[in-house]
């Protein structure tokens, strides 16, 4: 599966576009993580935990849409973004979200 940031993939030319597609994943912080990341916050700098948290989640909701771009019958998926957001003090949530597309070679 190709997935690129860009309208369109370089020497290829889209065929046909499936449509929307996208991944989600909420990830819970966990209570150790919350404390250790709150004590950080006190000495200043970067939160290991949560940086790992968020790319973790990345990854999976990119395979996530993946997955459902294929379902689409695409192999590509275009202008894929990311959107978070903290559904409370204790959790997030990650969307991958873009166009799947059927590409092939110019």
């Amino acid at each position: 599966m190709v997935i690129v940031t860009t309208d369109a993939v370089p020497n290829c030319r889209i065929r046909e576009v499936r449509g929307p597609c996208f991944g989600a994943v909420v990830r819970s912080r966990g209570a150790i993580g919350n404390f250790t990341a709150n004590f950080r916050t006190i000495v200043g700098g970067e939160i290991p935990e949560y940086s790992q948290l968020i790319e973790d989640a990345r990854g999976q909701a990119i395979d996530r849409m993946a997955q459902h771009a294929a379902q689409l019958g695409a192999n590509a998926v275009l202008m894929m973004r990311f959107d978070t957001a903290d559904t409370d003090q204790t959790m997030m949530g990650v969307v991958a979200y873009g166009t799947a597309a059927v590409i092939e070679p110019a």
